[in-house]
């Protein structure tokens, strides 16, 4: 139960770079540059309710299993299958365009996402 909980953005590394490589708009990079994302999870075992909050207020929810395909999206509006997995206590999944790993570690949400050679990393507080 180590995700579950409201989180956000402390910090962010990779950010411009991350975004133009997997398409998102200038006028989109430019206005979530600064934004406390926030993420709301619910885990019940292996059971996930992961959503997002981004600078427009558009919200992105993905209920997954761990190890079973399952429907998600992105903010974008993109709808794909993928398998998340839990490896070490960390999720991993593959989105259409990147590889994202999500970890807790020192009490902090590292989602590190990673197209090519482009990473992001962003850090999030408990809330």
């Amino acid at each position: 139960m180590a995700f579950a909980g409201r989180w956000e953005t402390e910090s962010q590394e990779g950010y411009d770079d991350f975004c133009k490589i997997v398409g998102i708009p200038a006028d989109i990079i430019e206005k979530g540059r600064d934004y406390k994302l926030i993420t709301e999870v619910t885990q019940d075992g292996n059971d996930f309710s992961w959503t997002q909050v981004y600078p427009t207020n558009a919200r992105v929810t993905n209920k997954f299993t761990v190890g079973k395909e399952c429907d998600m999206e992105t903010i974008g509006g993109k709808k794909f299958k993928a398998t998340v997995h839990m490896e070490a206590g960390k999720l991993n999944v593959t989105f259409p365009n990147y590889h994202q790993v999500t970890e807790i570690s020192g009490g902090k949400l590292i989602e590190t996402s990673k197209a090519g050679s482009v990473v992001l990393k962003r850090t999030s507080k408990k809330l």
